[in-house]
Order: structure tokens, then C-alpha cells, then sequence
């Protein structure tokens, strides 16, 4: 059995942009009420009929930092995942980071630059 995909994220130049934006496009209700800004897309009310889907997040990334669209994978180890995707080619671009007392992340680009996440713990 494979690893789920359990979260996307859209980090760009202006954050509060892409929020309007793809709250307006795709009806996501979105909360930004936080310390960074980080626009929350809960799973919870963005699912089809069946109940499928996914949630993430929109938000603004560092001064100078053009952005990225991803996905995160669930994996038991990010240190060990980050390895193995090194091991195969790819480039560590951070992590593990612990980003709360149970969520632990980190980021890779394969080889051909596309930014994926993985992280482990309580999404």
C-alpha cells in the first residue's frame, strides 16, 4: 500500500491575492486568521459527494521567494524519506522541521525541480 497524499499548499509573492483568488475560484472557504497568515483549506466542507478530497493551504512565502504549488505525502519518517529522495535524485530543500508537538515536515525537489512535501504526525 502506498503513502496518501494528505495535504496541497499555493505559496506565492501575495498571499491575501491567491486567497481571493482561489476562494472565488474553486468556493474554498479559507482561514487566514493566524500568526503567518497561512490560509487554511480544511478537508472538511471541500470534498465531492462521495467524500473525496484533500485539504491545504494558501499563503505568502518568504520576501524574495517566488512560490511553489505542491502536495505532502504522509510518511512514518521525514528524515528518512528526505534521505531516500536524495538517494534517488532529488534535493533536500528543508527539514524535518518540527512546526508543532506533532507535525514534523520537510520539503524536496525532484529531479526535475518540482517541490513536493512530506510530513508526519497529526495533519
Amino acid at each position: 500500500m502506498g503513502q496518501p497524499v494528505v495535504h496541497f499548499e499555493v505559496i506565492g509573492k501575495d498571499g491575501d491575492r491567491l486567497q481571493a483568488y482561489y476562494s472565488e475560484l474553486f468556493g474554498w472557504q479559507i482561514e487566514s486568521d493566524n500568526e503567518m497568515g497561512y490560509g487554511i483549506v480544511q478537508r472538511e466542507g471541500n470534498t465531492n459527494p462521495d467524500g473525496i478530497g484533500i485539504g491545504g493551504g494558501v499563503g505568502r512565502g518568504p520576501e524574495g521567494y517566488d512560490g511553489h504549488v505542491t502536495f505532502y505525502v504522509e510518511v512514518p519518517d521525514v528524515e528518512a524519506a528526505l534521505t531516500k529522495a536524495e538517494e534517488l535524485g532529488g534535493s533536500r530543500m528543508m527539514g524535518p522541521e518540527e512546526m508543532g508537538p506533532d507535525l514534523v515536515i520537510g520539503m524536496f525537489a525532484d529531479p526535475e525541480g518540482h517541490v513536493v512535501g512530506v510530513v508526519s504526525g497529526s495533519q
